[in-house]
């Protein structure tokens, strides 16, 4: 009678454990989004990416504002967001042009490409953070690169004449944002072709450096919990879009390596 009964727990802990296997993991619906580019490498894997990611909504400039308050919002104080370099947890309402202020920071330099806070790149919630208003004045538009001198009131982050160093905690941030535009802006719709280089002092040519230090930062600092939320909150609320260097990092070697 006992072995019976123990045989019936084990298949009905077996059948159990089944029903939970079956269950689908949240990469599932991800894995849906990106059908068309699953499979594929180089080239065809950019091309394909291009395609999905390139049918969001999109903002205007003063959209934003609203937007980064939700993407950016830290999950321990619903009214303040993280800034990104800085990482200090700052008031929503505090946003605008004041010393201690935070504002929209362009993470690709809306120079690179000289499209300023036009719809489209210039709006795009995928690349713009929230950000204190002086480091985000250190940072210009600037490539990204190692090393420098520390950047005042942005703990672990460095700067010299031509190049940016985030903290180690956004790193891959950074690297994954830069990379998702270059994928999401080809040229076509009226838009820059924005491509990482491997340079530098890029100045308005509509490229960023450097992309072998990007690549390395995106290996070095894969995406954790409140990148990942960030781009669901962009998906879900506002442009229906997704990184996809969040949802699948490797792919960043496939097309860039």
């Amino acid at each position: 009678m006992l072995t019976a009964r123990r045989t019936s727990f084990v298949a009905a802990l077996g059948a159990a454990v089944g029903l939970v296997c079956a269950v689908p993991a949240a990469a599932g619906p991800v894995d849906d989004y990106y059908q068309d580019a699953l499979g594929k490498t180089g080239a065809e894997l950019k091309t394909a990416l291009h395609g999905i990611i390139s049918t969001n909504t999109k903002l205007s400039y003063e959209q934003v504002w609203d937007g980064i308050k939700a993407t950016d919002e830290d999950p321990a104080n619903p009214a303040n967001v993280i800034l990104l370099y800085s990482g200090r947890s700052q008031a929503k309402s505090t946003n605008g042009g004041g010393t201690d202020d935070w504002n929209r920071e362009h993470v690709w330099a809306k120079s690179h490409g000289d499209f300023g806070t036009a719809i489209g790149p210039g709006t795009d919630l995928h690349h713009l953070r929230a950000e204190d208003v002086s480091v985000n004045s250190t940072r210009g538009n600037k490539d990204f690169d190692a090393g420098g001198s520390p950047v005042d009131e942005a703990p672990g982050s460095l700067t010299d004449d031509d190049s940016f160093e985030p903290r180690d905690e956004v790193k891959g941030d950074v690297a994954r944002m830069i990379l998702y535009m270059a994928v999401r802006y080809d040229g076509g719709e009226g838009y820059p072709d924005l491509e990482p280089n491997d340079a530098v002092d890029n100045g308005s040519k509509p490229n960023i450096g450097r992309l072998s230090v990007l690549l390395s930062w995106n290996t070095q600092d894969p995406p954790d919990a409140g990148e990942q939320r960030r781009n669901q909150v962009i998906y879900d609320q506002f442009q229906h879009n997704r990184n996809p260097f969040i949802d699948h990092p490797e792919w960043a070697a496939s097309i860039y390596g």
